[in-house]
């Protein structure tokens, strides 16, 4: 098995050494949230810091320390422009006049299950500057079709770390005797046969009546499996094949999950391995954001289930 760095090397991303550099030190971060994981009880990392963010939520020490060490990463290779995320609420200036990228970010996703062992995440997606206008929030606001790369990483049984670059779709497992990422799934695709669907039923009752019928043809053809942490839900639909859901509802009708650094990133991933996302209606990657913290219904996995239920 090839460690991470090899394989940056010795692929097609070879010929872009910025974002080799950008992958790079997400994976580094991500060993180091990795570690703060497994020790989260232990080191006093669990519960909230007090705070309220953006979103109106409460800050986990968590969040916190995974917001801190990805920005600072980032901050340290002079290739990442400007950096959004869920922690932050407008976005930070850490690059220069030649850094060629932008990052958004969701470096600790599903904090309500830190302090019960159950599956986390970290989510990116990596878009091109645009030399040609002047650095600030609405430089970020880009559909997400425009990305370049896009990464997620699951907290888990294992820790898994997958990217959706030009190359395709690799996933890598933590080895932690050698302290590297190595490759262990290559060239993942979404198989054909849809297995699974995810989402949360404890909404049922907010749900219109489109969803609720198409959540009974789900429930009559396939398994349901909801963890409630998103990244670990689509990572389990993207190798073993299913759809999750997580349509607007009467009580967010725009939705829950933010478009730039949660559903975008993974409709990129989700693409790029041969499936499809949607808002129900729109492709997500086509949306056109109008605010870094915008949210939107998100509902992806095999693309010919969701085209014939949904378009």
């Amino acid at each position: 098995m090839i460690t991470f760095e090899e394989y940056l090397i010795s692929s097609k991303l070879n010929n872009d050494p910025a974002l080799c550099e950008i992958l790079e030190s997400i994976a580094k971060g991500c060993i180091e949230i990795h570690e703060k994981v497994q020790r989260v009880s232990i080191d006093d990392y669990s519960g909230s810091t007090g705070e309220i963010n953006v979103q109106g939520e409460e800050v986990q020490k968590l969040d916190e320390f995974g917001n801190e060490i990805i920005v600072e990463r980032l901050k340290s290779i002079g290739k990442v422009a400007i950096v959004g995320g869920e922690e932050l609420e407008i976005p930070i200036i850490i690059g220069d006049d030649k850094s060629p990228y932008m990052v958004n970010m969701d470096p600790v996703d599903g904090s309500s299950n830190i302090d019960v062992g159950i599956s986390i995440g970290s989510i990116f997606g990596i878009w091109p500057r645009n030399f040609d206008t002047s650095l600030n929030e609405q430089s970020l606001l880009i559909p997400g079709r425009q990305q370049t790369a896009a990464v997620y990483v699951v907290y888990g049984s294992s820790t898994i770390m997958v990217i959706a670059t030009v190359t395709g779709v690799q996933c890598f497992t933590l080895d932690l005797i050698k302290g590297s990422f190595v490759l262990t799934h290559p060239n993942i695709e979404i198989p054909k046969k849809c297995n699974y669907y995810s989402v949360n039923y404890g909404n049922w009752t907010n749900f219109s009546e489109k969803i609720q019928s198409i959540l009974i043809e789900l429930q009559n053809n396939y398994s349901l499996r909801y963890v409630g942490s998103l990244v670990a839900d689509f990572h389990r639909n993207l190798l073993k094949g299913g759809v999750f859901l997580y349509p607007g509802d009467e009580k967010n009708i725009n939705g829950k999950l933010r478009l730039m650094y949660e559903a975008n990133p993974l409709a990129f991933i989700t693409e790029k391995a041969g499936g499809i996302a949607i808002s129900g209606e729109n492709n997500i990657l086509d949306i056109i954001p109008n605010s870094l913290h915008q949210r939107t219904p998100l509902i992806l996995g095999n693309k010919d289930i969701l085209k014939a239920l949904f378009l």
